[in-house]
């Protein structure tokens, strides 16, 4: 009988710390989805983890003047592997994304990468992301070639995602209690208003309308 009810005292209490789902619609200017835009969820209960935390190691590939993919989702302290797959060099170099890009004073990382040679395998080189200047979104481009463009987003918070390509991001077994919702895309260069919402057994909705309709890439 005894372990009857403590099982059923432990089944409460996980029940408790697992309260409900959330979903994160992310539309531009026109009112059409918005796929790879960054959601980051801010409980206030800190004591619960995702089930499937994100991933404490991304691969970065420059390939066909591209980086890709062209936004990398990670946690804080992650190590990021950069691989050129072209057979010309390319850098890599990165600042704060955003407003914070026109800063030159706020550089971050810079490398070289060699062209992929014929018939071997290209050579990686990594980063750790373990700076405060690393937190939130960073941009990646290349001094050789101007036009390629990436993000790196280190999530604060180990509840986040990427939106879908009709523009969702969900989110299940959030812990109960309030908590923050924040939303950042590329190409919405001034910080759209942090929403908040609580969890509860419900499941949530939450709607965010960028003021840009974001470039296409190609």
């Amino acid at each position: 009988m005894k372990k009857l009810l403590l099982s059923s005292a432990l089944m409460a209490a996980c029940a408790g710390a697992f309260a409900g789902s959330l979903v994160v619609s992310v539309v531009d200017k026109e009112g059409k989805p918005v796929p790879n835009a960054v959601v980051v969820v801010l409980p206030d209960n800190k004591s619960v983890l995702p089930k499937t935390p994100l991933p404490v190691q991304a691969t970065i590939t420059q390939e066909k003047m591209q980086f890709m993919p062209g936004v990398t989702l990670v946690p804080v302290g992650a190590k990021l592997s950069f691989i050129n797959n072209d057979p010309w060099d390319h850098h890599v170099r990165s600042s704060p994304a955003g407003m914070g890009q026109f800063n030159a004073s706020k550089a971050g990382f810079e490398l070289r990468l060699e062209g992929k040679s014929d018939g071997k395998a290209p050579k990686a080189v990594d980063v750790t992301l373990d700076k405060a200047g690393a937190l939130s979104a960073t941009l990646l481009g290349c001094f050789i070639h101007g036009s390629m463009r990436g993000y790196v987003y280190a999530s604060e918070s180990p509840w986040a995602a990427k939106t879908t390509a009709d523009g969702l991001a969900m989110f299940d077994d959030l812990p109960d209690g309030p908590a923050q919702v924040r939303v950042w895309q590329a190409d919405q260069l001034l910080d759209l208003p942090v929403q908040t919402h609580t969890v509860t057994a419900s499941p949530g909705r939450i709607s965010v309308q960028l003021s840009v309709v974001p470039r296409r890439r190609v």
